[in-house]
């Protein structure tokens, strides 16, 4: 059997494995995992089986054609100053392995087409404004902004990492926008990163592409995009706040499906309290443990579009362990990376139509 050298180091970098701990599971010389990434030599049939079932890779994987690559600096990520890259590689991964995925579904499936501006020249409060306008949607809350983001043409997919270094990523792969999402953290903070990865795309997009420095103001400025899109000014100040408390942020946020310490910041950024009152509004949401642990969580959002297509694929009779077999790729692999809106059918297949027309969704 063929074998790809570079599918091994995409591999062992998927799961977050180093050389030496790859070599000490195998019984190896870490001198042979660098031969057989090197290309220097090929691992026999049942040492590749061995590699296979330890990074949970079927063995045909190894006998692809190279992957899609993503380049660190190309990736916006929405804590990078705290990851390691170890994480960020585990990450990227997720990514290259999205990416397969959907150019399977974009194979079958008619999906929107990209429709976000170049904000890049306006702060990030007008760049929030413009885009609501060219949008359309005024000044109403957002209702589920992950099927808006989908509806303009940007793949959401999910991360599940069980590390909270990893909260979101975005990037470009062939003019089409990506935003991967860590299912793990709660509802409010995964819109708030969903929305952050979109002031990213609209303002960064030439510095994206190009691999230019991700700087720490762009990081800054994504939160006040991200603050501004989803609680816009006029907005907010129309609920006539009055006096604020913990208990009113809790009815308050339910409006902007955002954070107490979002709303409480976004609040005292347009005025609507004093300094003071903000600072013990922080004091108390800290103290109520309220900043890990939202009250009166919202319920996560997911993915419309991927919920189409499985549907479709379910009345075909496509399976979720056929997928992953055209793919090359686990089962698991395709939960964590579709908010685990798993494939399941018990019919047999059905034969794709002569004309091989994909089907419009969004």
């Amino acid at each position: 059997m063929f074998f790809n050298p570079k599918r091994l180091t995409f591999a062992r970098m998927r799961r977050g494995w180093t050389k030496a701990r790859l070599a000490e599971e195998l019984g190896l010389q870490v001198r042979s995992i660098q031969g057989y990434e090197s290309n220097e030599y090929t691992p026999e049939p049942e040492k590749l089986a061995e590699i296979g079932a330890l990074l949970r890779f079927p063995v045909d994987f190894f006998a692809g054609v190279d992957l899609p690559f993503i380049e660190p600096d190309t990736a916006s990520f929405r804590s990078m100053s705290k990851m390691s890259a170890m994480l960020r590689n585990v990450a990227l991964g997720a990514g290259v392995t999205a990416f397969l995925l959907n150019d399977w579904i974009e194979e079958r499936f008619r999906l929107p087409e990209a429709d976000l501006p170049d904000l890049s020249d306006l702060s990030p409060e007008d760049a929030a404004a413009t885009l609501r306008r060219i949008w359309g949607l005024g000044e109403a809350p957002v209702g589920n902004l992950i099927h808006l983001l989908e509806a303009k043409g940007i793949r959401v997919y999910s991360l599940a990492i069980e590390a909270r270094e990893v909260d979101a990523f975005s990037v470009w792969h062939r003019e089409t926008p990506f935003v991967f999402l860590n299912t793990f953290k709660s509802g409010e903070h995964s819109r708030f990163d969903a929305a952050h990865e979109l002031g990213h795309l609209v303002r960064d997009r030439h510095s994206m592409l190009h691999g230019e420095e991700h700087k720490p103001d762009m990081e800054r400025e994504a939160n006040a995009f991200a603050s501004a899109f989803l609680m816009p000014p006029a907005n907010v100040r129309g609920h006539g706040i009055g006096v604020v408390t913990v208990e009113k942020l809790m009815q308050f946020k339910q409006v902007w499906g955002v954070s107490l310490a979002a709303l409480a910041y976004r609040m005292n950024q347009l005025g609507l309290f004093s300094e003071w009152a903000y600072r013990n509004l922080c004091i108390q949401i800290a103290k109520n443990g309220y900043r890990t642990k939202e009250p009166h969580p919202m319920r996560a959002e997911s993915s419309q579009i991927l919920r189409k297509v499985f549907d479709a694929l379910r009345n075909e009779g496509v399976t979720r362990s056929m997928l992953a077999k055209e793919l090359r790729i686990s089962q698991e692999d395709i939960d964590n990376l579709t908010f685990g809106l798993a494939l399941s059918s018990v019919s047999p297949p059905v034969q794709r139509s002569a004309t091989g027309t994909r089907r419009r969704l969004g």
